[in-house]
């Protein structure tokens, strides 16, 4: 039930009622109404499924109202009852479907950090094989320095191995040779010879022929790992495309399971109420449903019928042989007229919505917070191989270089504050209503909750008289 907090920050009045007679007002959980009606139907031998779709099929083809939202859906039963074990039993089987999912998305999420981390790692080395590739550009020398360096650590490994670069220049003693190899860069293989005789002419003979060994195996070394890296960047690409797209695809084939869940499970604060007893064969259930009807100056007037019904549950088979629950006992059912704009009903419905679903949320927000941990480059990765991503960065860099034209100084400070705490939206300023708008506005909420209460009325009347009820 909500409180008074909830009801405040919704926009709110409690409604205070004296539940029996000659008891004091207490709040009944809901909003504060124009008008209500309660009835109390009980039959021992009677379902209870005939009252419920008597009254919405009154409401939608008697009383026009074109519009019927079901607001609350939730059911409690005893542990001893067998609709207890039948439910448990359903709800066993969509719970093992979803931790099975569960599991498999946060494997294949911790799997995303690897392939991210060996795209960036791919990217580093693929840096140095461009640039040592590039003539033009300053920063050659540098990138084809580390690639040898590479290559002398991982293939020759070091001075541990005599044959190596470093190891001929200890034991064979060709102390020159590290620096001819670091200092020495042709571009392709079939330069080698050419290169090595024309710069470094003034060497003999043996150390220009060990030169271009080193020289000739190394750039080997090197085409063949950079068409290999370019290969395995983009195979990279497109698993982690493919690997994002079935994490999308677990993650919408999760949500209705866990839907069913939130509908399966009981609601614990039923089984304290004194109506239901563990060893008896019974089961309470809440519905709530709003009817709405639009009318002048953006008003509707609104029925807002709550059923809570205590049953005692038969399980019988039925023609098909299934075996399933028929619901027979006692009934409440209050009526409230409203008069509503269609704020107030999405208010109404974020308040009783506010604490449904929420496994969704920790699964959209934890694999969200995993997305946001891996930063822009994932982003760029996808976009790469070719998905659709919003890139939200760059049109807060826009909106910081425009405002940076008004003031630099002050427009520094606000760039930064947008990039980490987010754009705040712009206020804006909402003109007073006038005092004939608000006249006019007034009057057609009376006439639509007077509406109401006289739809809400005949809806009662009538159904006490098709029941069998006292009726005047």
């Amino acid at each position: 039930m909500p409180t008074l907090e909830d009801m405040k920050k919704f926009g709110f009045e409690m409604e205070m009622s004296e539940e029996a007679r000659e008891q004091p007002r207490i709040a009944t959980g809901f909003p504060q109404s124009a008008r209500r009606y309660r009835v109390f139907y009980e039959g021992y031998n009677v379902s209870i499924e005939e009252p419920y779709f008597w009254v919405l099929h009154y409401i939608r083809y008697m009383s026009s109202y074109p519009f019927v939202d079901k607001i609350t859906d939730v059911f409690a039963a005893a542990e001893n009852s067998a609709f207890f074990g039948a439910a448990q039993l359903r709800l066993g089987g969509q719970q093992d479907k979803v931790s099975q999912f569960l599991a498999t998305i946060g494997k294949m999420v911790r799997e995303l950090f690897q392939l991210v981390r060996e795209l960036r790692i791919l990217d580093e080395r693929l840096g140095y094989y461009v640039d040592s590739y590039r003539s033009e550009s300053r920063s050659r020398e540098s990138g084809e320095i580390t690639l040898k360096g590479i290559w002398v650590d991982m293939v020759e490994q070091g001075a541990k191995n005599p044959a190596s670069v470093y190891g001929m220049a200890r034991e064979v003693q060709f102390t020159t040779l590290p620096d001819l190899f670091f200092s020495t860069h042709p571009l392709r293989q079939e330069d080698v010879d050419e290169v090595v005789d024309r710069e470094r002419g003034q060497f003999n003979r043996k150390v220009k022929e060990v030169l271009k060994r080193k020289l000739r195996t190394f750039l080997a070394w090197k085409e063949h790992t950079f068409e290999e890296m370019k290969n395995r960047r983009k195979f990279t690409l497109k698993y982690l495309r493919q690997h994002y797209e079935i994490i999308r695809m677990y993650m919408a084939w999760v949500k209705p399971y866990l839907r069913n869940i939130q509908r399966l499970q009981l609601d614990q604060t039923k089984n304290e109420s004194p109506d239901l007893l563990v060893s008896f064969e019974s089961s309470m259930i809440e519905v709530e449903i709003l009817a709405r009807n639009p009318a002048k100056e953006g008003i509707n007037n609104c029925i807002l019928v709550h059923y809570l019904f205590r049953t005692r549950p038969e399980m019988s088979y039925t023609q098909e042989y299934q075996r399933g629950p028929i619901h027979v006992g006692r009934i409440e059912i209050n009526f409230r007229a409203y008069a509503w704009t269609d704020k107030e009903i999405d208010n109404y419905k974020k308040m009783r919505e506010q604490e449904d679903f929420q496994l969704l949320g920790v699964i959209d927000s934890s694999v969200k917070a995993a997305m946001e941990a891996l930063g822009d480059e994932l982003m760029r990765y996808l976009r790469e191989a070719g998905e659709e991503m919003e890139n939200p960065s760059e049109d807060k860099r826009l909106a910081i270089k425009e405002k940076s034209s008004e003031n630099p100084y002050i427009s520094i400070f606000k760039g930064f504050s947008e990039l980490f705490v987010g754009k705040k939206p712009e206020k804006k300023k909402e003109p007073k209503p006038k005092k004939t708008n608000v006249y006019k506005l007034d009057i057609a909420r009376k006439a639509a909750g007077d509406d109401a209460k006289k739809k809400m009325w005949i809806i009662y009347h009538h159904f006490k008289k098709h029941h069998g009820m006292l009726n005047w």
